[in-house]
C-alpha cells in the first residue's frame, strides 16, 4: 500500500519517525507530509487554502530512512492531508496514518486533536485513516504505538463505505507489557476547568476529573494497560430529524 504519514507535532518529532519506521518495515510505500512545526490542538483546521497564497514547504532527509520521501509543510495537519491526497507529493495514498501523538486522544479530545483531525479529513477525501496516540511518560515508548498502528493498516484500508477512521490509544509501556487490545467507546467529558480574566489576559486551567473514569471506555482501557481502538464516524453521515425542517421553515412564512 501507499501510506501517507502525518502528525500534529512537526515533521521532526520522534512520534512521526517511529510511525514511519514501523510502516516502512512492513514493506509499504511511505510518504511523509507533515507540519513544519508544532500544531497541536488544531483539530480539522485547514486555514485559507484557496486564497491564502503559496504555502512554504521543504523536502527533508531522514538518514535512517533514506528511501522515504519526507515533506515539511507550513500548514496544520488536516491541510497537509489535503495536499497529500490531492497529489501534491505523488499519487493519492491508499491510507493515511497520523501520529504517534505524545498524549492520549480519548473521548471528547477527538474534536480538538490535530492528530485525529488529520485522519477525519482523509475520510472526507475518500481515504481511510488511523490516528494513533500514546500516554504521557518519560521515556515515551513511541515504537509500541507505532507497531500496533502499522499492523492495523490492512484492516483500516479494506474497502468500506464510508472510509474507515480508527482512533488508537496506547499505554506508554514497552510492547511486551501491553496486555491486549480492546474495542472501546469514547469516554464522556469528565473534566473540571476554570476560566478567569485579568487585565489583557484570559487564563484557562485544568483542575481535575469530576468522577472516576467510566469502565469500558477508551481512557479506562488504557489506564488498565490495554490499547483501545475506536471507529469514528466523521462527516457524511446523518440521522433523521423529524420536524426540524418544518421548524426552520417557519422563518419563511
Amino acid at each position: 500500500m501507499r501510506v501517507l504519514v502525518t502528525n500534529d507535532d512537526g515533521v521532526e518529532s520522534p512520534g512521526v519517525h517511529a510511525l514511519t519506521r514501523a510502516i516502512w518495515a512492513l514493506g509499504h510505500e511511505v510518504v511523509v507530509v507533515a507540519p513544519s512545526g508544532e500544531r497541536s490542538g488544531s483539530g480539522g483546521a485547514i486555514g485559507r487554502l484557496h486564497r491564502g497564497g503559496p504555502v512554504s514547504w521543504t523536502e527533508v532527509e531522514w538518514p535512517d530512512l533514506p528511501n522515504v520521501s519526507v515533506h515539511s509543510v507550513d500548514l496544520p495537519p488536516a491541510a497537509t492531508v489535503y495536499a497529500g491526497c490531492l497529489g501534491a507529493f505523488g499519487t493519492k495514498p491508499d491510507v493515511v496514518a497520523s501520529g504517534v501523538n505524545p498524549g492520549l486522544n480519548y473521548g471528547h479530545l477527538v474534536l480538538h486533536s490535530g492528530t485525529v483531525g488529520a485522519a477525519l479529513t482523509a475520510a472526507v477525501l475518500d481515504v481511510p485513516a488511523i490516528a494513533v496516540s500514546i500516554g504521557w511518560g518519560d521515556p515515551s515508548h513511541f515504537d509500541t504505538a507505532a507497531a500496533l498502528a502499522a499492523r492495523a493498516l490492512d484492516w483500516v484500508a479494506a474497502p468500506s463505505s464510508p472510509p474507515r477512521v480508527v482512533n488508537l490509544n496506547v499505554p506508554n509501556v514497552p510492547l511486551a507489557e501491553v496486555l491486549g487490545v480492546r474495542d472501546a467507546g469514547p469516554a464522556p467529558f469528565n473534566e473540571e476547568w476554570t476560566a478567569e480574566t485579568r487585565p489583557g489576559e484570559l487564563a484557562l486551567q485544568f483542575v481535575g476529573r469530576l468522577r472516576d473514569v467510566e469502565p469500558g471506555t477508551d481512557l479506562a482501557w488504557v489506564h488498565d494497560g490495554y490499547a483501545a481502538v475506536t471507529v469514528l464516524t466523521g462527516v457524511g453521515t446523518s440521522t433523521p430529524a423529524p420536524g426540524l425542517a418544518d421548524a426552520v421553515a417557519q422563518a419563511l412564512s
